[in-house]
């Protein structure tokens, strides 16, 4: 049997930097056991939705940007630096690391957050694509576009925790 504590230790970085979705997740009684990843990742997404849009703003910024400064320093999370690794985002070019570096930047200044992308599947170039297409969204687009975005890698990473059988 599996104690709140745990659960938090567990799934508490499933969101970037939030654990307090977890806890809330726990205490609202949204988790069941035996743990399986489609019900836990159904409850901590509720609360997600159920948060503030501060505080939902607060999860969007907690992401570091791609292939960015954290990145260059080695500072991502294990998580993140999985993540973009495995899309290639730390094999780039000086061109395409200037590129990204921009479109950061602009991303940045236009919608208060970095881009958020759930990476798997994807390698550099359809990151750039989407990149490119979604920096001309009008802020509650995009706002909604980097939702949704969090909460499917935090999909992947409670599959990563919790296979089902």
């Amino acid at each position: 049997m599996i104690d709140r504590d745990e659960f938090v230790g567990r799934f508490g970085g499933v969101f970037e930097h939030s654990p307090w979705i977890a806890e809330r997740a726990w205490d609202n009684g949204r988790i069941a056991t035996p743990l399986q990843a489609g019900p836990v990742h159904g409850a901590l997404c509720a609360e997600f939705r159920a948060a503030s849009h501060d505080e939902r703003m607060g999860v969007l910024r907690a992401h570091p940007d791609l292939a960015g400064k954290l990145a260059i320093a080695g500072e991502l999370t294990q998580e993140s630096k999985s993540e973009q690794a495995g899309a290639g985002l730390d094999r780039l070019s000086a061109e395409e690391h200037a590129r990204f570096t921009e479109l950061n930047t602009r991303y940045m200044t236009g919608f208060g957050f970095p881009f958020i992308i759930a990476v798997k599947g994807h390698d550099k170039d359809s990151i750039l694509a989407a990149f490119e297409t979604r920096i001309g969204n009008d802020p509650e687009t995009e706002f909604e576009t980097a939702c949704a975005q969090v909460e499917k890698i935090a999909g992947f990473r409670i599959a990563s925790i919790l296979p089902e059988a």
